[in-house]
């Protein structure tokens, strides 16, 4: 079948109670960040915690008796895999998940227990998907697409039919892009509603699949990157064409606007997001001049991201801000000395969250020590007045970490 408005609209009304029907709301505080008027669609708020659990369960409402009783067998680098397990644990739907080996232990523990077997092959996503179409034959089962599938697109798209009713005054919709089904279905529904609603793609530098694809070129993938839900090298064969006649721009976005846009939703709207949902936040990072002044929906696509990950990136967020910032200070090793630079510091309003005497490497002269002090500070020109009050004081002190590159 060739997707449709109705196709989604008629989605919609089987994913009613059935998925949750996440908020679409103004995002002040990064409004005022960006220059942009903007309103984040909450994927994250779904109970898989991705827009996944839409896709999925019009897919496996669409089986058979027979098919269900075979069992369903999907491929997925977490989010998809935990929307198949969750419904089809709720459809009482045998599910076998494969997903690749780098996957964030938080959603392969999540996938396990909504009840699915969990099998981890492959180093990439594209692995992962030829070891599920052998295992799938092997075993007799339904293989679940994660994007490029007719019932798939028209479930992710019902996110635009609420967006639009949400939010009409929208003027630009950015969408993240992995194998193009959700933006595929999205813009289906909101060019059927909205034909003058621009729709922005947003892919990770490490892997323009439909960047590249569109543009006829090879492409060059490949690397770590934070938005491994959209780490994909191959676009779907259905979801291409749709993209290329209904989506008016895709644009790229580095790792550090992808690190920087996950900080900004859990400091300033409170929500957890992973690197693919935050993906949409990193293109207006990367380019406010492109979308200020304008009426911006972002689709905060899910929240599902390793715990130790997101500390590590709040801790480089707060040294990147110059609200941690590391110091080298050469004192004379007697007593007092460390008591004199901790009362400058501390009559600068800073707070001391770590100190590292350091005597005994031979580049540091004898009755003498190197300092290492970390401190929380209000912002870079607090940093800066930090480092002058000590300066004044005839200590030599230099930044260990250059805030303003961090």
């Amino acid at each position: 079948m060739a997707l449709s408005v109705d196709d989604v609209q008629k989605a919609a009304r089987l994913l009613a109670g059935a998925v949750v029907r996440t908020p679409c709301l103004r995002a002040l505080p990064l409004s005022r960040l960006t220059g942009a008027e903007i309103t984040v669609k909450f994927e994250n708020l779904q109970y898989t915690s991705s827009f996944k659990d839409r896709g999925a369960l019009v897919k496996l409402m669409s089986l058979n008796a027979a098919e269900r009783r075979a069992g369903v067998i999907a491929m997925s680098a977490g989010n998809h895999a935990q929307g198949v397990a969750y419904h089809a644990q709720r459809l009482k739907i045998p599910a076998t998940i494969v997903m690749p080996v780098g996957t964030p232990n938080v959603k392969i523990r999540r996938t396990r227990a909504f009840g699915a077997e969990v099998v981890l092959r492959g180093e990439t996503v594209d692995e992962a998907a030829a070891f599920a179409d052998r295992l799938r034959v092997e075993r007799g089962l339904v293989f679940i697409p994660p994007y490029d599938d007719e019932r798939i697109m028209a479930g992710q798209g019902t996110i635009a039919l609420e967006v639009l009713e949400d939010a009409p005054g929208l003027e630009c919709l950015v969408v993240p892009i992995g194998g193009g089904g959700l933006i595929a279905g999205i813009a289906v529904a909101a060019k059927a509603l909205k034909p003058e609603l621009e729709i922005i793609g947003v892919e990770s530098a490490l892997f323009p699949g439909m960047y590249s694809g569109l543009r006829g070129q090879a492409g060059n993938f490949g690397g770590q990157t934070l938005a491994d839900g959209i780490a994909v090298k191959s676009v779907g064969k259905l979801t291409r064409p749709i993209v290329e006649a209904l989506v008016d721009d895709i644009v790229l976005v580095g790792e550090t606007e992808i690190e920087r846009a996950i900080a900004l939703f859990l400091e300033e709207e409170k929500t957890v997001a992973e690197g693919a949902g935050a993906a949409g936040l990193a293109a207006l990072l990367a380019d406010p001049p492109r979308f200020a002044g304008r009426n911006v929906g972002l689709v905060l696509t899910g929240g599902n991201i390793d715990t130790r990950l997101l500390a590590s990136l709040l801790m480089r967020g707060l040294v990147r801000d110059g609200r941690i910032a590391s110091l080298r200070i050469e004192i004379a090793d007697q007593p007092g000395t460390l008591a004199a630079v901790a009362g400058i510091i501390a009559g600068c309003e800073a707070n001391i969250l770590e100190v590292i005497h350091q005597r005994t490497f031979l580049n540091v002269p004898a009755r003498r020590a190197d300092l290492d002090v970390i401190i929380e500070t209000r912002d870079r020109e607090h940093v800066t007045s930090v480092v002058e009050s000590l300066k004044e004081a005839g200590y030599a002190v230099r930044v260990l970490i250059d805030v303003e590159n961090a």
